[in-house]
């Protein structure tokens, strides 16, 4: 399957983007990347895994075609290269984790969420996301990483917020766990080879890591809410302005494509296999997120409280000017 790394946001790479873009950028098409016949085409900028799967079958559906969108879905490695890329007009919409989100709201990038993305099964122990230890691994806990080394995909961000979570619940000290970036679908294998003592691994790397024998320690993103909003699809303030009805259709076109996927979970399974590389005999197995039609606010005050705990952020990231 594609890549999938970098989900997170370096303060850095968002300010650098969004000095070099200057006047150049998110509103310079009036609706979007272009129009014809009565259609607009807007660029997404996603990440190819299966939180995504909503935009494929919206967009298989009709459900954009009906509101005269045409969605041009264009993979990008992470949050760390879609955020800069919709502030700079790069994509007129992107899909990012929610931390990268309050760490670039954090910092005044002027991001706007403008739909719900995916969430939290709300089930500990059987989520679309866990902490995960090879088959042989004395570790039994979250507590246990203590002294240990943990594999995220991208440091600072949602996996390393959420694991200190499930070890502080614990009773551990998190501050003593060493994390280590790589890729999501590098984690599996490094667990396997000792490289690492655990992972933060979503699907469909959990069904990966699960499928040679390797256990579940916490449930991460549980652990910070049961209904943690793990991601949004935003835009930029610069284009919400210049193209409001171009984002309320893709408002409602998004919500209804997320009311689809979650009531028709086998037609998720196969679409998943038009836009990724996962075999057949492992999408049976993966455990599907959740795709409410809004974004759990409770949640993502944790999320922030957590991410401003552990340092994210110098000052705490105003929600109103970043929710919808």
């Amino acid at each position: 399957m594609r890549r999938r790394l970098l989900v997170g946001l370096t303060a850095v790479s968002v300010l650098a983007a969004t000095t070099a873009c200057g006047s150049s950028g998110d509103g310079g098409a009036p609706a979007g990347n272009g129009s014809s016949g009565g259609t607009t085409t807007v660029k997404v900028g996603i990440i190819p895994i299966l939180d995504v799967a909503p935009l494929y079958l919206g967009q298989k559906k009709g459900f954009y075609a009906q509101r005269g969108l045409k969605l041009e879905l264009l993979p990008a490695q992470g949050g760390a290269a879609i955020v800069p890329g919709v502030v700079s007009g790069q994509f007129q919409f992107g899909f990012s984790n929610t931390t990268s989100l309050l760490i670039a709201r954090s910092k005044n990038v002027p991001v706007k969420a403008v739909a719900n993305g995916v969430a939290s099964t709300g089930k500990d122990g059987a989520d679309m996301a866990a902490v995960t230890v090879a088959k042989d691994s004395p570790v039994k806990s979250a507590k246990q990483l203590e002294g240990k080394k943990a594999a995220v995909n991208t440091l600072n961000n949602i996996c390393d917020t959420s694991i200190k979570e499930s070890v502080r619940k614990d009773g551990g000290d998190p501050s003593r766990v060493e994390f280590v970036e790589m890729p999501f679908d590098q984690m599996p294998a490094a667990l396997e080879a000792g490289r690492v003592d655990a992972a933060c691994t979503p699907e469909p790397a959990l069904s990966t890591v699960e499928a040679a024998g390797g256990r579940q320690i916490a449930s991460n993103f549980y652990d910070v809410s049961p209904d943690l909003t793990v991601a949004l699809y935003f835009t930029s303030q610069r284009y919400a302005q210049k193209n409001p009805e171009v984002v309320k259709k893709f408002q409602e076109a998004t919500a209804e494509s997320l009311k689809y996927a979650d009531g028709h979970p086998d037609e998720v399974r196969r679409i998943l296999t038009t836009y990724t590389k996962i075999p057949g005999t492992l999408v049976e197995k993966l455990t599907l997120p959740r795709w409410p039609a809004e974004p759990d606010r409770a949640s993502i005050e944790r999320l922030a409280e957590l991410g401003q705990r552990d340092g994210l952020f110098q000052q705490r990231p105003d929600l109103d000017k970043l929710l919808p």
